[in-house]
């Protein structure tokens, strides 16, 4: 196939759209159901490149949940613990394969941002991880294969109109990449750094040591930044990101976005937000919804207004702010990694608050040794790459 027309592009309004390749070579994708859009593509693409890097790099299956052409999540797949099998709604599956593990991870660790997303798979698709897909609300999925099971369970989603998408694990594009921008086209070479042990070896603080658990996921929060919109940094602990923030102009509000969804994450997995008494057949989403607002501040208003009635079988005691943060102190071993310097020290003192214990960025800020003297003061390692890693 040369080329596929697409029904419009990025806004209904924008017609015509297609995709092709340049040079007039075949499209390394198959459309196997539905009716992929613009959007669906971009965030296809970009998310096939992120996996296979991350299978890459750590030698386990991974997937990605990507929406607006940024990752909500990004997992390896590794086993996860009854607590994360529940606050991800997969307890009621049994054993799960490994790609499954690595879905659910990629898709629980900020469900609000993952509504509605297009997943992106390393591997062949099997059954475990189609069901799991199945059950949540996507607009597709992008793999280099689907087993005969994987394939049926999918193409039954959306009434036949699930966009599944198959690509070629074999294709590697052209050197240069071009874009078009106001009728002005830009050219560059492609992003092909990698990432690996040697790229995180200039550790610059008074603390050296950086276990095997932590290069891993050093590694894994950039790579996932290479393919997430700038500012853009990431939080990882235990192989999958669990709080990515995207396109902020300030590197702080990038810490900050990121670091609440840590921060959310870590209070979702408390007895008390585990325990509470949800009514019988509320909506995944509505439930997900309710247990943000439990963890927020707005749940006084909640409370007040009696608006809990219609999600609580009965009025859950407040969550309160000494509670909450009682429960993040225990949040150890956060992984942070930014697509560029850090260039105050206050990012730092956020990611303090999040865990985190271990940080990778490139340096050269007028303001390192401030940064570096904010991560000696807590005690963190952190790693200068000496390379940015800007996506636009």
């Amino acid at each position: 196939m040369k080329e596929l027309e697409l029904k419009y592009g990025c806004n209904p309004n924008q017609k015509p759209s297609r995709i092709y390749v340049a040079d007039g070579g075949d499209l390394p994708i198959q459309v196997l159901s539905g009716r992929p859009g613009y959007i669906n593509f971009l965030d296809a693409f970009n998310g096939w490149q992120l996996v296979r890097e991350l299978e890459k790099a750590t030698g386990l299956p991974a997937a990605t949940s990507f929406k607006h052409v940024s990752p909500a999540g990004a997992a390896v797949g590794l086993p996860m613990s009854d607590v994360l099998k529940k606050i991800y709604w997969v307890d009621d599956m049994g054993e799960l394969s490994p790609l499954a593990c690595a879905y659910a991870r990629a898709r629980g660790a900020d469900r609000m941002s993952s509504f509605g997303d297009f997943v992106s798979l390393s591997d062949i698709c099997d059954k475990d991880t189609a069901s799991l897909i199945k059950r949540e609300v996507s607009d597709g999925v992008i793999a280099p294969g689907y087993t005969d099971e994987a394939l049926e369970i999918l193409k039954s989603k959306k009434n036949g109109n699930y966009c599944v998408i198959q690509i070629d694990e074999n294709y590697v594009p052209a050197p240069l990449e071009h874009k078009e921008v106001f009728g002005v086209t830009f050219e560059q070479g492609r992003q092909e750094l990698v990432i690996d042990d040697a790229f995180l070896s200039n550790v610059v603080t008074e603390k050296k040591d950086i276990p095997a658990e932590a290069l891993r996921d050093l590694k894994i929060s950039l790579i996932t930044l290479k393919y997430t919109q700038s500012n853009s940094v990431c939080f990882v602990k235990d192989g999958q990101a669990i709080g990515v923030g995207a396109g902020q102009q300030s590197r702080v509000h990038c810490t900050r976005l990121a670091g609440q969804k840590a921060d959310n994450w870590w209070l979702r997995q408390c007895p008390k937000v585990l325990n509470l008494p949800f009514v019988d057949g509320i909506r995944r989403a509505d439930r997900d919804n309710a247990i943000d607002v439990y963890i927020g501040e707005e749940y006084m208003d909640v409370l007040a207004d009696g608006a809990w009635q219609k999600i609580f079988k009965e009025k859950p005691e407040v969550f309160t702010r000494e509670e909450k943060r009682a429960w993040l102190d225990q949040m150890t071993g956060v992984t942070l990694g930014s697509d560029a310097f850090f260039p105050f020290s206050d990012n730092i003192e956020r990611a303090h608050k999040s865990g985190v214990q271990y940080v990778a960025e490139p340096g050269g800020s007028v303001r390192d040794d401030a940064v570096i003297e904010c991560c000696n003061k807590y005690g963190m390692a952190m790693a200068f790459t000496g390379i940015r890693l800007f996506h636009h």
